[in-house]
């Protein structure tokens, strides 16, 4: 095998193997200053470190809930469950008035949206490291609260194009 010059993957082809990986949906979620509530929808989160709790999220650089990540340091990481496919698509879309069509509340401490209806766990979280790689910047946050509703977790997934819920049994 020859590897002094790899052959890079296309886009197209890369995300085509990242629909085979299936990956739990998350909205982050923040505020501007003034407390206009911004956030997307997420499949790239994953944990880093238990001490310090320490998670890291990939956010494409021109995103403005990505700018406003990094004007306030701060976000909320919340995990839908598998009845929140609507929300998910909701803040996947760009549409301005999202916030207007989702029930959320300002978290304890920073302010930041917490989706009240949607999520079944939240994280707050503050940035402690961010890094550009490629059109995306991965940003690494200490969780300083979690917030994990009653009831068994069934989570929502995304893979292969598709949603689906965590399987039963």
């Amino acid at each position: 095998m020859d590897t002094a010059h790899p052959a890079t993957a296309t886009s197209g082809e890369f995300r085509s193997f990242m629909t085979c990986f299936p990956s739990g949906v998350a909205v982050l979620t923040t505020a501007l200053p003034d407390g206009t509530p911004l956030g997307m929808t997420c499949t790239s989160l994953c944990s880093v470190s238990l001490s310090p709790p320490v998670l890291l999220v990939c956010i494409r650089s021109a995103s403005p809930t990505l700018k406003a990540v990094l004007e306030r340091g701060v976000f909320a990481a919340n995990l839908l469950h598998e009845d929140a496919r609507d929300t998910s698509e909701l803040f996947s879309s760009g549409a301005p008035d999202r916030f207007d069509r989702v029930a959320w509340t300002p978290g304890p401490g920073s302010g930041v949206p917490h989706l009240t209806d949607g999520a079944h766990a939240i994280a707050d979280c503050t940035v402690r490291q961010y890094d550009s790689m490629g059109d995306h910047r991965v940003v690494f946050a200490e969780v300083t609260g979690v917030r994990i509703a009653s009831g068994p977790p069934r989570p929502l997934l995304y893979g292969l194009r598709r949603y689906a819920g965590w399987p039963s049994g």
